[in-house]
């Protein structure tokens, strides 16, 4: 597909619907959005825009679809697969003035956003009112619900909650060639036709702009008990986590987290931590409406922990404790990148397959020569692999590397999965998806996007090339 170099007649148009100070063309700016929290890629984009309302990216979508001029939606820019990068240059269209909280209808347990509203944001939001949004990836305090609608994003709640595909029902979409839709309805029960509320979820800003969000929500329930288990192996921490579940409990958080990823946290945070010779950790969490009702879950955790073995557990027993721990998990992902570069693998299997899939891990660790960290959402299966480059070689890194990361994903198909589970394909998983998706995969989705799609002008090259 060739694409229109965006010219001083495009920005004219472009200034005439959003004004001169929301086209941004200085090379700060460029530089601004032409990167996100994916490794170390950066693509620069010839304008960046900045628009208000869906009706202004109705203009800028009609526009750019008549001039075959490349469009990509961009949120807090907290990806990990480079879902948000200009890999085509055109335009950004960043959306953090869509940040309103239109309305928290208490009476039926559901919300209409904007995209730029940040997840911590919404979710002190709907707490203040006794009600509850789960959904909480580690960037919450960061990133938008629209990237997470993007990404169907998950978070530690996920293995109790559900993901963000599970809380969306209805969207307002600015189309490739600019008309306004609704993909749906704000109803909880809703089988009227193909659903295109769940084919937007997901669909990495390649199908559509979003630019309004109906969310379901519950009660909040108030009452919570964390705890940290250790463990002699990691095989044993992944392992536990079946066996937990299988205690007739299930953890609103369920964590794991090898000693090189809590011993990474703890230091670059100057957090004071006892360590010994545990090799892995489990992070869980229960809550309940009614305070009696944590024990009992906890009883069962225990039973189940002592099963495998448990080196030690320790209660936060106060608030300062749970944000301690919480602060060491979920900031991680985030300290991994200070101590090298790194390419992050978001594996997700069938949740008894864990302890094969780390042991696959660590076996081609050993082969191919490369350092990991590991830590993720046990509860779902979903296991984060942070790769160090360290000193590998570039050599090694571009063309021995991926070799190693097929076969890890291949171990993922084996055991029951998939190769992401909450990050997205974006740009750099796309080389993967043959591992889990067969030729026909490929010509439905791609007859999906062209008819979303004509032109192919949103966020192009990612997910696949068409």
């Amino acid at each position: 597909m060739k694409y229109k170099i965006i010219d001083s007649k495009d920005l004219s148009f472009f200034k005439s619907i959003l004004s001169e100070n929301c086209v941004l063309t200085e090379s700060e700016d460029l530089n601004t959005y032409s990167r996100d929290y994916t490794e170390d890629l950066q693509f620069l984009p010839s304008a960046v825009l900045v628009p208000s309302n869906a009706e202004q990216i109705s203009s800028i979508m009609k526009y750019c679809h008549e001039h075959t001029i490349t469009v990509t939606a961009r949120g807090a820019g907290t990806g990990l697969s480079g879902g948000c990068l200009p890999v085509e240059a055109g335009v950004v269209l960043a959306l953090h003035k869509l940040n309103k909280i239109i309305h928290i209808d208490e009476n039926n347990f559901q919300a209409i956003v904007e995209p730029g509203v940040i997840n911590e944001v919404f979710q002190e939001a709907v707490q203040a009112l006794g009600l509850f949004y789960p959904p909480d990836p580690a960037s919450k305090g960061s990133c938008t619900l629209g990237g997470n609608v993007a990404h169907s994003s998950g978070g530690p709640r996920c293995v109790k909650y559900g993901t963000t595909r599970d809380y969306v029902l209805n969207l307002e979409v600015v189309l490739a060639i600019g008309e306004i839709i609704q993909t749906g309805a704000n109803v909880l029960k809703n089988s009227t036709g193909y659903n295109l509320t769940q084919l937007m979820v997901g669909s990495e800003g390649t199908l559509g702009i979003i630019t309004k969000i109906t969310l379901k929500l519950l009660s909040y329930p108030p009452y919570r008990t964390l705890m940290l288990a250790s463990f002699a192996s990691a095989k044993n921490a992944c392992a536990c986590v079946s066996k937990i579940l299988s205690a007739g409990v299930t953890p609103s958080a369920l964590e794991f987290m090898d000693k090189k990823g809590v011993e990474i946290s703890t230091s670059k945070q100057n957090i004071n931590f006892k360590f010994g010779d545990e090799k892995a950790y489990l992070l869980i969490e229960v809550d309940a409406f009614e305070i009696e009702d944590l024990l009992p879950q906890c009883e069962k955790i225990y039973n189940a922990l002592d099963q495998m073995e448990v080196m030690n557990v320790l209660m936060a027993e106060d608030a300062e404790t749970k944000e301690k721990f919480w602060k060491i998990r979920r900031s991680i992902g985030e300290l991994v990148k200070q101590i090298s570069i790194y390419k992050e693998e978001d594996t997700v299997v069938t949740r008894s397959y864990l302890p094969q899939l780390y042991e696959g891990v660590e076996y081609l660790s050993k082969q191919y020569g490369f350092e990991t960290v590991c830590y993720g959402h046990a509860g779902d299966g979903n296991l984060h692999i942070n790769i160090l480059k360290n000193n590998l070689s570039d050599e090694f890194w571009q063309n021995e590397l991926p070799k190693a990361i097929r076969k890890i994903f291949e171990l993922c198909k084996q055991y029951g999965g998939t190769i992401s589970g909450e990050h997205g394909i974006g740009l750099v998983q796309k080389q993967y998806l043959d591992v889990v998706f067969s030729p026909i995969h490929f010509e439905l989705m791609k007859g999906i996007k062209k008819a979303f799609d004509p032109k192919s002008i949103l966020n192009p090259k990612k997910i696949f090339d068409i």
